[in-house]
């Protein structure tokens, strides 16, 4: 949950890049703002969807009032509707004194519901009534209180399967999604990286940003980035804290990008050619000479007949299947 007030930056400086999408995205939040209607946004997730969220916020009227954040799936489904319409002291245990909800909280602003498609079915249909009547009525209280504020959603879900599976309300969706805006994935723009890499690095020490030569920056734009945003901006930081200073390369792209993938020791290059078959034969024999013994079987009491263990696709005798190992020795060799 997030609560803050507007700094005027400049939306260039929020929606970063001068691709085609990110100059898109950018023109649709100036449209967007001029209004009052609820926006959805839909997009993956790490693509920066509260960001939007607080974009269109700082360049609409409503920039001087508070901006709130809150995660609908973070928070437990008996608590969801405190949190969002406030409750009265002694409503339910532990509710030990009077507390504002997002609602109250976010008087004449903006509030946006992120991953609305966790919200539980039954606090759909509440939403639904205080998006249609502009009321709360705090838990444990009958008092019914009159709120503005303007409402956007986010969601990383396929919401129209979520209606068909009767998991998310048909109206609730047309009241949420008067626009429906789409975030990028980071993919889909990936000539902003160099960019954003920048922009991540803005408040770093010399000492601590790294550089990164041709072979590697155009690995990080061929790269997926299935966790977008997010996941270049810890890229980034990662880099800083190992590499801080330096000049990286391809290969170490490659390891930052795959942090936990298990590296196989590296083998010290020979010297001659003789010396390259040796070593490429005993490597991919080592598997099978250091193997355990296979398991002798009872072919009495085994289950199985003999057909039918021969029915089973097992290498010929004699043959030799290197290892995954072997194969990448023999690759990195060859390269």
């Amino acid at each position: 949950m997030t609560v803050g007030h507007n700094n005027n930056p400049a939306l260039e400086a929020l929606i970063i890049g001068t691709s085609a999408a990110a100059c898109r995205l950018r023109e649709m939040i100036r449209r967007v703002a001029r209004s009052n209607a609820s926006v959805m946004l839909c997009g993956p997730s790490g693509s920066g969807k509260e960001l939007v969220a607080r974009a269109i916020h700082d360049e609409g009227a409503r920039s001087s009032k508070a901006f709130s954040a809150i995660n609908c799936g973070a928070i437990p489904g008996e608590l969801i509707e405190s949190e969002l319409f406030g409750h009265e002291k002694g409503s339910f245990t532990g509710a030990h004194a009077r507390r504002i909800g997002h609602f109250e909280a976010s008087e004449g602003g903006t509030l946006f519901l992120d991953e609305i498609g966790d919200m539980r079915f039954d606090m759909q249909v509440k939403l639904l009534r205080v998006l249609e009547d502009r009321t709360i009525v705090r838990v444990g209280s009958s008092e019914v209180k009159a709120v503005d504020v303007r409402v956007i959603s986010a969601t990383h879900q396929d919401l129209g399967a979520a209606i068909a599976d009767g998991k998310f309300r048909e109206d609730l969706f047309f009241r949420l999604g008067v626009v429906v805006l789409q975030v990028p994935s980071l993919a889909s723009r990936a000539e902003d990286i160099p960019a954003l890499i920048r922009h991540f690095q803005r408040n770093m020490t010399a000492e601590t940003k790294c550089r990164y030569d041709d072979a590697a920056m155009a690995l990080l734009m061929q790269h997926a980035w299935p966790g977008n945003v997010r996941e270049l901006r810890n890229f980034v930081e990662r880099a800083s804290v190992l590499h801080g200073g330096e000049t990286l390369g391809l290969e170490d792209v490659v390891i930052l990008l795959n942090p936990t993938a298990a590296l196989a020791p590296r083998q010290a290059v020979p010297s001659s050619p003789a010396a390259v078959q040796a070593s490429a034969e005993d490597f991919a024999a080592a598997p099978f000479a250091s193997a355990a013994p296979h398991p002798r079987v009872n072919i009495a009491s085994s289950p199985k007949s003999m057909t039918e263990r021969q029915s089973r696709k097992t290498p010929a005798r004699g043959v030799t299947i290197p290892s995954t190992a072997a194969r990448l020795f023999l690759i990195r060799l060859l390269s």
